[in-house]
C-alpha cells in the first residue's frame, strides 16, 4: 500500500527545499560530477603554464585524492571492479605535477603499482587521457592523431568534412591535431618522470596505428594527405577555435576542450600571458563547484533550472509564483540568438534554442530546448510559419526544435543528420560517442513527450507518426530502449515509453507491453531499480547492487504511464523511492546515472536526485490517488 499522506509530504518537502535553494536571479546552481578528468586537466594546465595559484592547486589535488578508492586506484564509477587505468594515470600525473605528492608517497606508489599491473601506460585507451600525457611530455604523440590539418582545413578556413563530426568532437579534436602536428610537449620543473610506467618500452600507446585508410572511407580521399606543408593551415585552425570561445573565455563551455585549446595556442607560439589564455584559465575557474572544489566539465545551470522549475510546477506550485516567474525569466534570457555550427546542416532556420550552460551562446541542444519550452510562457498555440526571428521566444524555440528533427524521425543532441562512423575507425574508448551525434531514443522520447503534453500532438500527424515508427524500430529484443545520455536501458526505456504514450500509443500496444514486462523483470528485491554504468560500456543491461532514486523514478514513470491501475510492483517501487528520499539530500547516492562518453566519462547530476523523483511522485499521485482513496 502507498501512504498517500507520506507521498504528498515528500513532494511538499522537496518543493519547499528547492524554493529555498533558488538563487535570486531565478536559477538553481547544482553541481555535476564527471569524475576527476576535468580536475586533472585543469591542474595540469595550471602547472605547465606556470599559473601561480598554489591554494587552488592544493585544493584540486585534495579533490582528486578524495575520489581515490580504498584499494588505491581511481574508478569511473563505484562498481568498476578492476579500476580505471585512464583515470589513475591522469591522477598520478596531476598529483605529481601539483608538488603536493612525490613518487615516495603511498598514494603514488599504490597507483603506479596498479598501472603496471594493467600493462603500463601503453594500455591507456582514452584519447583524452593520451592527449594529456602527450601534452605533458610523458608520451609520444600517436601516429593516429597526427592527421595533417589539410584533412579539415584549407587557407580559406574549415572544409565541409570537418562538420561531419559532432560539435563537441571538433572542439576537442582540432586542438589535439594542432598539438600532434607540432609534436607539442610542455615540460617544466614540475614534470615527473613516468618512463618506468611504459615498462621498458618506448613511450607509445598500444592502440597507436594509422587510421588514414579508414578516415578516407569517412570523409573521402585526400590529395597528398601524408605530405607536409601544413604550416599555413595553423592560422585557420586557430581561428576556428577562437571563433567558438564563449563570453566566459571557455571553448564552447567545455573545461576539457578549453585546456586543450590552451595547450594548442601555446603550441603555435602564444604565451601564457596572452589575454585569450588568461581569459580561458579564468573561465575554467568559474566551473569550480563543491567542497573541495571540483572542475565541472560544464555548468548545468540552464538544464537544471528548466527541469526543476517544470518539476515544481507539476508538483503544484503555481506558474504565477515568484520563484517560477524568476526561473522563466532566467531561462528566457538565455535563449540563443547567434548562429552556431548547427546552421550548416540546418540552413534556413533562425536561432532559438537553449544550451546546457548559462554562458552557452552558440551550442544549443535539443534536450535543453525541450526543457526550456516547458517553462517559458508561450504567447500563441502554434509555431509561427516563417519570420521566426520576429516571433515570440516560445515560438522561436519550438521552430528551432522542430527543424532539428533528423530525416530518420528522431532527434539528436546538437546537430541534425549526423552520420555513423565506419566500424573500427579509431581505437579509442568512446570514439563513436565523441565523434558522432545521431538520433537517440532518450532525447527523442522527451521531445515527443513535450509535444504531446504541451501541444496535444499525436501520431495523427504524419510526420510525428514517422518519429514514432523510428522509436519503435529502436526497441531492443528484450523490450528495452538504449539511453545515450543516462544510464542506460532504464533511462532510455523510461523516456521512450513516456514519449510514445504522450503522442497516442496505448498501454496495450505490443511495444509498451514488452517494455513493462522488461522493467518488471529487472525490479530489485528492495522494490527499486538500479543499473550499472557497465550497461553503457557493454551495450547490454547490467544490474547495480543497489537502487538509485533517478533510475527508480525513470522506471516508475514508464510503469505509471502504461498501467491502468496500481499494482503490487508499482506500489513497491513507490515505497522504495520514498524510503530512499528519507535520506538527507547531502547523503543521497552519488552514483553517476548520467552518461558522457562510454568508457571515459560518467556523470552524477546533483539535480537527478530532485528532478526525476519529484516528477514521478507527482504523476503517480495525480493518476492513482483517487483509485485507492
Amino acid at each position: 500500500m502507498i501512504d498517500w499522506t507520506t507521498l504528498r509530504h515528500r513532494i511538499d518537502t522537496m518543493a519547499n527545499q528547492l524554493l529555498a535553494d533558488q538563487s535570486p536571479d531565478g536559477a538553481w546552481r547544482m553541481c555535476i560530477d564527471c569524475g576527476t578528468m576535468s580536475d586533472c586537466y585543469y591542474l595540469t594546465a595550471l602547472r605547465l603554464l606556470d599559473v601561480r595559484d598554489d591554494p587552488l592547486v592544493r585544493s584540486l589535488a585534495a579533490r582528486i585524492v578524495s575520489r581515490r578508492s580504498p584499494d588505491g586506484v581511481w574508478r569511473l564509477f563505484p562498481d568498476e571492479r578492476e579500476g580505471s587505468l585512464d583515470a589513475t594515470a591522469e591522477a598520478v600525473l596531476a598529483l605529481l605535477l601539483s608538488g603536493v605528492y612525490t613518487d615516495r608517497d603511498p598514494i603514488i606508489v599504490s597507483a603506479k603499482r596498479f598501472i603496471r599491473e594493467q600493462g603500463g601506460l601503453a594500455k591507456v585507451r582514452s584519447f583524452l587521457t593520451q592527449a594529456l600525457l602527450c601534452a605533458a611530455g610523458i608520451a609520444l604523440w600517436p601516429r593516429s592523431l597526427q592527421i595533417p590539418l589539410s584533412a579539415f582545413f584549407n587557407k580559406s578556413g574549415p572544409l565541409p568534412r570537418l562538420f561531419e563530426l559532432s560539435g563537441h568532437a571538433r572542439v576537442h579534436l582540432i586542438p589535439i591535431l594542432i598539438m600532434a602536428n607540432k609534436r607539442y610537449a610542455l615540460r617544466t620543473a614540475y614534470t615527473p618522470d613516468l618512463s618506468d610506467l611504459f615498462l621498458g618500452a618506448p613511450p607509445r600507446f598500444d592502440n597507436d596505428s594509422p587510421v588514414i585508410a579508414a578516415l578516407n572511407n569517412l570523409i573521402g580521399a585526400f590529395s597528398g594527405l601524408l605530405t607536409g606543408g601544413n604550416d599555413s593551415l595553423y592560422e585557420p585552425a586557430v581561428t576556428f577555435l577562437l571563433e567558438r570561445i564563449e563570453p566566459d573565455g571557455t571553448l564552447l563551455t567545455y573545461s576539457t576542450a578549453t585546456v586543450l585549446m590552451l595547450f594548442a595556442l601555446n603550441a603555435v607560439g602564444r604565451l601564457p600571458t596572452d589575454p585569450i589564455l588568461i581569459s580561458a584559465i579564468n573561465g575554467i575557474r568559474t566551473l569550480l563547484c563543491g567542497n573541495p572544489p571540483m572542475v565541472q566539465i560544464a555548468t548545468p545551470t540552464v538544464w537544471d533550472t528548466a527541469m526543476l522549475a517544470f518539476a515544481l510546477r507539476e508538483a503544484g506550485i503555481s506558474p504565477s509564483h515568484s520563484a517560477l516567474r524568476r526561473a522563466a525569466r532566467f531561462i528566457q534570457e538565455r535563449q540563443q540568438t547567434r548562429y552556431g555550427d548547427w546552421r550548416i546542416r540546418n540552413p534556413g532556420t533562425s536561432p532559438g534554442g537553449w544550451g546546457f550552460s548559462y554562458v552557452n551562446t552558440r551550442y544549443p541542444d535539443c534536450d535543453c530546448t525541450t526543457a526550456a519550452l516547458r517553462v517559458i510562457q508561450r504567447s500563441h498555440g502554434s509555431p509561427t510559419q516563417g519570420h521566426a526571428a520576429a516571433a515570440e521566444p516560445w515560438e522561436r524555440g519550438l521552430n528551432w526544435l522542430l527543424s532539428m528533427r533528423n530525416d530518420d524521425g528522431g532527434w539528436p543532441a546538437f546537430e541534425r543528420n549526423g552520420k555513423p562512423l565506419p566500424a573500427g575507425l579509431f581505437g579509442f574508448n568512446g570514439a563513436s560517442e565523441i565523434l558522432t551525434d545521431l538520433s537517440t531514443p532518450d532525447l527523442t522520447g522527451r521531445t515527443l513527450q513535450m509535444l504531446g503534453e504541451t501541444l496535444g500532438m499525436s501520431t495523427q500527424q504524419r510526420w510525428l507518426s514517422s518519429s514514432a515508427r523510428w522509436m519503435l524500430s529502436q526497441q531492443q529484443k528484450d523490450g528495452s530502449w538504449y539511453g545515450r545520455w543516462g544510464i542506460t536501458y532504464t533511462h532510455g526505456t523510461g523516456a521512450a515509453v513516456l514519449g510514445l504514450t504522450a503522442i497516442g500509443l496505448t498501454p496495450d500496444h505490443p511495444a509498451i507491453a514488452r517494455a513493462v514486462k522488461w522493467l518488471l523483470s529487472i525490479q530489485r528485491p528492495d522494490g527499486g531499480w538500479g543499473e550499472s554504468c557497465y550497461s553503457d560500456q557493454r551495450r547490454h543491461y547490467v544490474p547495480l547492487n543497489f537502487s538509485t532514486p533517478s533510475q527508480t523514478a525513470w522506471a516508475l514513470d514508464a510503469l505509471a504511464a502504461s498501467l491502468p491501475a496500481l499494482t503490487p510492483e508499482l506500489e513497491r517501487g513507490v515505497n522504495a523511492l520514498l524510503h530512499m528520499l528519507e535520506t538527507p539530500a547531502q547523503q543521497l547516492t552519488r552514483y553517476p546515472t548520467g552518461a558522457g562518453l562510454a568508457g571515459t566519462v560518467y556523470v552524477h547530476y546533483e539535480s537527478n536526485n530532485w528532478i526525476w523523483p519529484l516528477l514521478t511522485l507527482t504523476r503517480i499521485e495525480r493518476k492513482f490517488r483517487r483509485q485507492r482513496g
